[in-house]
């Protein structure tokens, strides 16, 4: 367990696999975590859970208003469907904040295959509901939930970080560094096409290839220029 942090960060979704990960390694880092739920009892029982694999008390769970409502910085980790409707419901909560968004435009049964909504970028498509009192940053597309429930593997896969406002990019970059994950600026929202595109590939490989989790990485820059 690490430093506690100053901020808090509410993770939407975060009874689900990939959500609850991410929301695991915040906590292991020692920052105050909220997992926000449509039913704030169903994401107490995972905070609860998670407490328990930390052996602390560092998580909590609420509804996803009132989750959303206490952070400083708002993680979105739902699937596809239900993206615009929990941004709807907690758009309040979101003003001069940022939000990360985790989605993957899926649509089952065909997930391994590319199915990009209609002008390009699910997550752009957010920032536009949002406007610009909402700083929208796009992180975690690619990174099996997997890896990220087990807190001492080496996680073979980088982080695209796309977003339209520098100062959120860089901090969603830091922050994803913070809980062991190599991170990447890689420009305007808009280019979030790529990463939310690549995670149908990366499933067509898995399932190929009988993987657990295949990634990207980015080569050719140096550590210390990182």
């Amino acid at each position: 367990m690490n430093q506690a942090r100053t901020e808090t960060i509410a993770v939407l979704g975060g009874t689900g696999k990939e959500g609850g990960g991410i929301a695991l390694r915040l906590a292991h880092r020692g920052y105050d975590v909220i997992i926000g739920s449509r039913s704030a009892e169903r994401a107490q029982e995972a905070a609860d859970a998670m407490n328990a694999t930390l052996g602390s008390e560092s998580m909590r769970g609420a509804d996803n208003v009132s989750a959303a409502s206490a952070a400083d910085i708002v993680v979105l980790a739902v699937p596809y469907s239900g993206q615009k409707a929990t941004v709807e419901e907690v758009q309040a909560q979101l003003v001069g904040k940022i939000l990360i968004d985790v989605t993957v435009p899926l649509v089952p049964p065909k997930v391994s295959r590319v199915q990009l909504p209609e002008g390009g970028s699910a997550v752009e498509a957010i920032q536009r509901l949002l406007g610009d009192e909402v700083r929208v940053v796009s992180a975690f597309q690619n990174i099996s939930a997997h890896h990220l429930a087990h807190l001492d593997a080496e996680i073979e896969c980088d982080v695209l970080v796309c977003g339209d406002d520098t100062p959120a990019v860089e901090r969603v970059v830091a922050l994803t560094r913070e809980i062991g994950l190599r991170a990447w600026n890689a420009g305007p929202l808009c280019n979030s096409v790529v990463a939310e595109g690549l995670t149908s590939i990366l499933i067509g490989i898995n399932r190929r290839y009988k993987a657990d989790g295949s990634g990207i990485r980015i080569t050719g820059i140096a550590e210390e220029n990182a």
